[in-house]
């Protein structure tokens, strides 16, 4: 990849605009993603937001059927108490 000298990037900023959205488009995992730029994990979350990339990122359809079945889990009372069993514990 040649990048012309007038843009002003280094190595890393390449690789981390490359890895972000890539991230963000679902061609790599966020430890690929990571590692193509060299840093850990939790660091490349933390830069994330500099490049307007979530961490999380499900469309809204499947946020809603999981927050709908987590509704329906913590309605029932039988799983309340296991719930709370569970951290309790």
């Amino acid at each position: 990849l040649n990048i012309p000298d007038t843009v002003d990037l280094d190595d890393k900023e390449v690789k981390m605009l490359l890895a972000s959205r890539l991230y963000e488009k679902g061609k790599l995992s966020l430890g690929q993603a990571a590692d193509l730029v060299g840093i850990s994990k939790r660091a490349f979350m933390e830069m994330l937001s500099d490049y307007d990339v979530a961490i999380v990122n499900y469309p809204a359809s499947e946020l809603d059927g999981g927050i709908i079945n987590a509704y329906k889990i913590t309605t029932n009372h039988a799983n309340q108490q296991l719930f709370t069993q569970v951290l309790s514990n």
